[in-house]
Protein backbone atom coordinates (compact mmCIF):
# COMPACT_ATOMS: atom_id res chain seq x y z
CA UNK A 1 0.00 0.00 0.00
CA UNK A 2 2.25 3.07 -1.50
CA UNK A 3 0.34 6.54 0.42
CA UNK A 4 1.65 9.84 1.31
CA UNK A 5 -1.17 12.50 3.49
CA UNK A 6 1.26 15.25 3.49
CA UNK A 7 1.29 17.41 -0.08
CA UNK A 8 0.41 20.93 -0.65
CA UNK A 9 -0.94 23.03 -3.69
CA UNK A 10 -1.34 26.13 -4.91
CA UNK A 11 -3.68 26.85 -2.38
CA UNK A 12 -0.99 27.19 -0.44
CA UNK A 13 2.51 27.46 -0.97
CA UNK A 14 2.93 24.45 -3.43
CA UNK A 15 3.73 24.76 -6.88
CA UNK A 16 1.44 22.73 -8.83
CA UNK A 17 -2.38 22.06 -8.73
CA UNK A 18 -4.42 19.78 -6.96
CA UNK A 19 -5.63 18.22 -10.28
CA UNK A 20 -1.43 18.05 -11.60
CA UNK A 21 -0.24 16.60 -7.78
CA UNK A 22 -3.41 13.68 -8.23
CA UNK A 23 -2.40 13.10 -11.89
CA UNK A 24 1.58 12.70 -10.59
CA UNK A 25 0.41 10.45 -7.64
CA UNK A 26 -1.49 8.04 -9.78
CA UNK A 27 1.07 7.98 -12.32
CA UNK A 28 3.36 6.74 -9.21
CA UNK A 29 0.83 4.24 -8.29
CA UNK A 30 0.28 5.72 -5.37
CA UNK A 31 -2.88 3.61 -3.73
CA UNK A 32 -3.87 6.47 -0.99
CA UNK A 33 -3.09 10.45 -1.16
CA UNK A 34 -4.59 13.36 0.86
CA UNK A 35 -3.89 16.57 0.55
CA UNK A 36 -2.74 18.85 3.68
CA UNK A 37 -2.99 22.47 2.68
CA UNK A 38 -1.15 24.82 5.48
CA UNK A 39 -3.73 26.37 7.59
CA UNK A 40 -3.95 28.46 10.18
CA UNK A 41 -7.60 28.64 10.55
CA UNK A 42 -9.64 30.64 12.12
CA UNK A 43 -6.20 33.04 10.69
CA UNK A 44 -4.24 32.94 7.98
CA UNK A 45 -0.39 34.21 6.86
CA UNK A 46 1.78 34.21 3.99
CA UNK A 47 1.72 30.47 3.25
CA UNK A 48 -1.57 29.43 4.29
CA UNK A 49 -4.63 28.63 2.20
CA UNK A 50 -7.06 31.93 2.58
CA UNK A 51 -9.87 31.73 4.96
CA UNK A 52 -12.17 32.67 1.37
CA UNK A 53 -10.35 29.72 -0.37
CA UNK A 54 -11.51 26.97 1.96
CA UNK A 55 -14.92 26.15 0.55
CA UNK A 56 -13.14 25.65 -3.47
CA UNK A 57 -9.99 23.69 -2.01
CA UNK A 58 -12.42 21.47 -0.26
CA UNK A 59 -14.73 21.20 -3.55
CA UNK A 60 -11.45 20.78 -5.87
CA UNK A 61 -10.61 17.98 -3.45
CA UNK A 62 -13.90 16.34 -3.04
CA UNK A 63 -13.86 16.51 -6.93
CA UNK A 64 -11.01 14.80 -7.58
CA UNK A 65 -12.03 12.09 -4.93
CA UNK A 66 -14.85 11.05 -7.16
CA UNK A 67 -12.73 11.63 -10.51
CA UNK A 68 -10.09 8.76 -9.14
CA UNK A 69 -12.68 6.84 -7.44
CA UNK A 70 -11.99 3.12 -7.93
CA UNK A 71 -7.92 3.98 -9.08
CA UNK A 72 -6.82 6.05 -6.08
CA UNK A 73 -8.09 6.68 -3.03
CA UNK A 74 -7.96 10.52 -2.35
CA UNK A 75 -8.45 12.26 1.16
CA UNK A 76 -8.90 15.81 2.11
CA UNK A 77 -6.74 16.93 5.36
CA UNK A 78 -5.21 20.43 6.70
CA UNK A 79 -1.90 20.64 8.12
CA UNK A 80 -3.14 22.86 11.17
CA UNK A 81 -0.71 25.46 12.65
CA UNK A 82 -0.20 25.32 16.81
CA UNK A 83 0.40 28.64 17.62
CA UNK A 84 -0.10 29.18 21.61
CA UNK A 85 -2.81 31.27 22.45
CA UNK A 86 -4.22 31.97 18.41
CA UNK A 87 -4.96 28.51 16.94
CA UNK A 88 -4.55 24.68 17.76
CA UNK A 89 -5.05 22.04 15.49
CA UNK A 90 -8.22 20.47 16.85
CA UNK A 91 -11.11 18.63 14.51
CA UNK A 92 -13.95 20.57 16.15
CA UNK A 93 -12.60 24.11 14.70
CA UNK A 94 -12.62 21.93 11.58
CA UNK A 95 -15.85 20.99 11.50
CA UNK A 96 -17.66 23.12 9.17
CA UNK A 97 -15.20 21.41 6.37
CA UNK A 98 -15.28 17.97 7.24
CA UNK A 99 -11.83 16.84 6.93
CA UNK A 100 -11.05 13.33 6.49
CA UNK A 101 -7.69 13.99 9.34
CA UNK A 102 -5.97 16.76 10.59
CA UNK A 103 -1.81 17.23 10.63
CA UNK A 104 -0.79 19.28 13.72
CA UNK A 105 2.33 21.31 12.77
CA UNK A 106 4.31 23.71 15.19
CA UNK A 107 6.32 26.17 12.64
CA UNK A 108 6.22 29.25 14.68
CA UNK A 109 7.21 30.76 18.11
CA UNK A 110 5.91 33.51 19.40
CA UNK A 111 8.09 36.11 21.30
CA UNK A 112 7.64 39.33 23.41
CA UNK A 113 9.66 40.49 20.36
CA UNK A 114 7.74 39.07 17.09
CA UNK A 115 7.32 35.70 15.67
CA UNK A 116 10.07 33.03 15.02
CA UNK A 117 9.93 30.74 11.76
CA UNK A 118 11.99 27.58 13.12
CA UNK A 119 11.83 26.30 9.98
CA UNK A 120 13.00 29.78 7.19
CA UNK A 121 15.92 30.51 5.32
CA UNK A 122 19.28 30.07 6.44
CA UNK A 123 19.46 33.94 6.95
CA UNK A 124 16.20 34.00 8.90
CA UNK A 125 16.65 31.44 11.33
CA UNK A 126 20.41 32.61 11.98
CA UNK A 127 19.48 36.26 12.67
CA UNK A 128 15.95 35.29 14.65
CA UNK A 129 17.82 33.01 17.38
CA UNK A 130 19.71 36.30 17.81
CA UNK A 131 16.99 38.90 17.52
CA UNK A 132 14.12 36.69 19.30
CA UNK A 133 16.36 34.66 21.81
CA UNK A 134 19.74 37.17 22.26
CA UNK A 135 21.54 34.30 20.37
CA UNK A 136 20.88 31.53 23.52
CA UNK A 137 19.64 28.51 20.39
CA UNK A 138 19.24 26.36 23.62
CA UNK A 139 16.67 28.16 24.66
CA UNK A 140 14.66 28.33 20.74
CA UNK A 141 15.35 24.87 20.65
CA UNK A 142 13.53 23.84 24.04
CA UNK A 143 10.93 26.36 23.35
CA UNK A 144 9.74 24.91 20.21
CA UNK A 145 9.87 21.21 21.66
CA UNK A 146 8.09 22.23 24.31
CA UNK A 147 5.37 23.90 22.04
CA UNK A 148 5.12 20.20 20.68
CA UNK A 149 4.57 19.01 23.70
CA UNK A 150 1.38 21.68 24.31
CA UNK A 151 0.05 20.88 20.98
CA UNK A 152 0.10 17.23 21.54
CA UNK A 153 -1.58 17.77 24.55
CA UNK A 154 -4.13 20.28 23.52
CA UNK A 155 -4.65 19.19 19.97
CA UNK A 156 -6.79 17.01 17.96
CA UNK A 157 -5.23 15.42 14.89
CA UNK A 158 -4.17 12.35 13.58
CA UNK A 159 -0.30 12.90 12.31
CA UNK A 160 2.35 14.57 13.81
CA UNK A 161 4.12 16.75 10.94
CA UNK A 162 8.04 17.09 10.70
CA UNK A 163 8.57 16.37 14.67
CA UNK A 164 12.07 17.91 14.65
CA UNK A 165 11.69 20.44 11.98
CA UNK A 166 14.13 23.06 13.98
CA UNK A 167 16.72 20.97 12.66
CA UNK A 168 16.26 22.29 9.41
CA UNK A 169 19.33 24.60 9.04
CA UNK A 170 21.29 23.06 11.78
CA UNK A 171 23.55 21.54 8.96
CA UNK A 172 24.17 24.75 7.68
CA UNK A 173 24.32 26.80 10.64
CA UNK A 174 25.29 24.56 13.28
CA UNK A 175 23.22 26.36 16.64
CA UNK A 176 23.48 23.76 18.79
CA UNK A 177 24.63 19.99 19.06
CA UNK A 178 22.22 16.48 18.43
CA UNK A 179 24.21 14.60 20.70
CA UNK A 180 24.20 16.85 23.62
CA UNK A 181 22.29 15.43 26.66
CA UNK A 182 19.64 18.45 27.17
CA UNK A 183 18.69 18.05 23.10
CA UNK A 184 18.26 14.01 23.97
CA UNK A 185 16.37 14.79 27.04
CA UNK A 186 13.52 16.85 24.89
CA UNK A 187 13.63 14.17 22.36
CA UNK A 188 12.47 11.71 25.32
CA UNK A 189 9.70 14.35 26.74
CA UNK A 190 8.08 14.54 23.38
CA UNK A 191 8.29 11.60 22.25
CA UNK A 192 6.52 9.90 25.69
CA UNK A 193 3.64 12.72 25.33
CA UNK A 194 3.46 12.17 21.62
CA UNK A 195 3.05 8.22 23.01
CA UNK A 196 0.08 9.40 25.32
CA UNK A 197 -1.77 11.73 22.78
CA UNK A 198 -2.20 8.98 20.46
CA UNK A 199 -0.87 10.41 17.28
CA UNK A 200 0.85 9.23 14.28
CA UNK A 201 4.88 10.31 13.95
CA UNK A 202 5.40 11.19 9.70
CA UNK A 203 8.59 10.38 8.79
CA UNK A 204 9.60 13.19 6.55
CA UNK A 205 11.10 13.29 3.52
CA UNK A 206 10.43 17.02 2.31
CA UNK A 207 14.49 18.52 3.98
CA UNK A 208 15.79 16.15 1.15
CA UNK A 209 13.41 16.88 -1.44
CA UNK A 210 13.99 20.67 -1.08
CA UNK A 211 17.83 20.46 -0.60
CA UNK A 212 17.51 21.84 3.13
CA UNK A 213 19.46 19.30 4.47
CA UNK A 214 20.64 15.06 3.84
CA UNK A 215 18.34 14.35 6.47
CA UNK A 216 14.95 13.17 7.04
CA UNK A 217 12.89 14.42 10.05
CA UNK A 218 12.96 12.58 12.71
CA UNK A 219 16.60 11.84 12.60
CA UNK A 220 17.84 8.39 13.35
CA UNK A 221 18.04 8.98 17.07
CA UNK A 222 14.64 10.79 17.26
CA UNK A 223 13.21 7.74 15.45
CA UNK A 224 14.76 5.48 17.46
CA UNK A 225 13.26 7.47 20.79
CA UNK A 226 9.76 7.27 19.30
CA UNK A 227 10.13 3.69 18.73
CA UNK A 228 11.37 2.74 22.22
CA UNK A 229 8.45 5.02 22.93
CA UNK A 230 5.75 3.10 21.10
CA UNK A 231 5.01 6.12 18.21
CA UNK A 232 3.85 4.65 15.48
CA UNK A 233 4.84 6.35 12.05
CA UNK A 234 3.62 6.64 8.78
CA UNK A 235 6.04 7.80 5.68
CA UNK A 236 5.45 11.37 3.37
CA UNK A 237 7.12 13.58 1.71
CA UNK A 238 5.52 16.96 1.92
CA UNK A 239 5.77 17.37 -1.04
CA UNK A 240 5.03 21.19 -2.94
CA UNK A 241 5.89 19.91 -6.61
CA UNK A 242 4.79 17.07 -8.77
CA UNK A 243 8.12 15.68 -8.84
CA UNK A 244 8.56 15.47 -5.19
CA UNK A 245 5.72 12.86 -4.25
CA UNK A 246 7.53 10.11 -3.56
CA UNK A 247 10.65 11.48 -2.97
CA UNK A 248 13.32 9.20 -0.72
CA UNK A 249 10.59 6.88 0.28
CA UNK A 250 12.52 3.93 0.14
CA UNK A 251 14.83 5.22 2.64
CA UNK A 252 12.42 6.41 4.91
CA UNK A 253 11.43 2.48 5.13
CA UNK A 254 15.39 1.65 5.74
CA UNK A 255 15.22 4.57 8.41
CA UNK A 256 11.95 2.70 10.06
CA UNK A 257 13.45 -0.63 9.50
CA UNK A 258 16.72 0.50 11.23
CA UNK A 259 14.79 2.13 14.38
CA UNK A 260 12.77 -1.14 14.88
CA UNK A 261 9.38 -0.47 13.42
CA UNK A 262 8.05 -3.72 11.73
CA UNK A 263 4.45 -1.11 10.37
CA UNK A 264 3.33 1.70 9.15
CA UNK A 265 0.37 2.95 9.40
CA UNK A 266 -2.04 4.14 6.91
CA UNK A 267 -5.36 6.15 6.79
CA UNK A 268 -8.44 5.07 5.15
CA UNK A 269 -10.45 7.65 5.61
CA UNK A 270 -10.79 8.59 9.78
CA UNK A 271 -9.92 4.47 9.87
CA UNK A 272 -5.96 3.41 11.02
CA UNK A 273 -4.90 0.31 9.51
CA UNK A 274 -1.60 -1.28 9.68
CA UNK A 275 0.71 -2.61 7.27
CA UNK A 276 4.29 -4.34 6.98
CA UNK A 277 7.05 -2.98 6.61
Amino acid sequence: MKTNYHMHTTFCDGKNSAQEMAQAAFEKKFDIIGFSSHSMYPFAGDCHIALREFPAYVNAIRSLAKEYDGRMKILCGFEAEYMAGLTVPRMSDYAEFKPDYLIGAVHYIITENGTFAVDASTESVRDGIQKYFNGNAKEAVCTYFALQREMLQKGDFAIWAHPDVIRKRNAALHFFDENESWYRNELVATANCAKHSGVIAEINTGAIARGAMDSLYPSDDFLAILHAAGVPVTISSDAHSTEHIDCCFDRALLAAKKAGYTETLFLEGTVVKSQKI
